[in-house]
């Protein structure tokens, strides 16, 4: 018996802060402030890992990559989500599509948005159309809207193979 379709859901936020790179979606945005976290802090790529795992069932990013572990320090949060869709093809399935939405008040990403498509398409293994990435604006409020920090939200489908 196939197991079909399953979705899942995906969240993430983190703060910003001096002396960090900017790292969304795997690519390197030009910005005088980065996220802030134990990884790269890519707030992005995190709200996909977790969408994905998600659908499997298997809990979030925190779980299978804890922050109290030394070996995630700093790492390209790339490298999370090619374990995360190894997972995937493991129990037997493969994306079928993400759908994204970043919200920051700053710097402008629409120039760089095809290139985070391009780059989170190739580690998930399909298409870069199969991977949308959209940017809201804080409208100056709240912490992000006064550029303290950003949030991700990421939607995917996943299906059996």
């Amino acid at each position: 018996m196939s197991k079909g379709f399953r979705i899942g859901y995906g969240y993430d936020v983190h703060p910003l802060g001096p002396g960090r790179r900017l790292i969304l979606g795997g690519v390197e945005i030009p910005h005088s402030k980065g996220l802030v976290g134990h990884s790269d802090s890519d707030v992005l790529v995190h709200a996909v890992c977790d969408a994905l795992l998600g659908a499997m069932g298997e809990g979030d990013l925190g779980r299978h990559y804890p922050s109290s572990d030394p070996k995630y320090k700093g790492i390209s949060s790339l490298k999370l989500l090619e374990d995360v869709i190894s997972k995937l093809k493991v129990k037997g399935y493969r994306v079928g599509n993400i759908d994204t939405v970043i919200v920051a008040q700053a710097p402008r990403l629409g120039p760089h948005l095809a290139a985070m498509q391009k780059t989170m398409a190739e580690v998930a293994e399909i298409l870069p159309e199969l991977v949308n990435v959209k940017v809201k604006s804080g409208e100056g409020l709240d912490a992000v809207g006064h550029e303290e920090g950003m949030i991700a939200h990421a939607v995917c489908l996943i299906e059996s193979v």
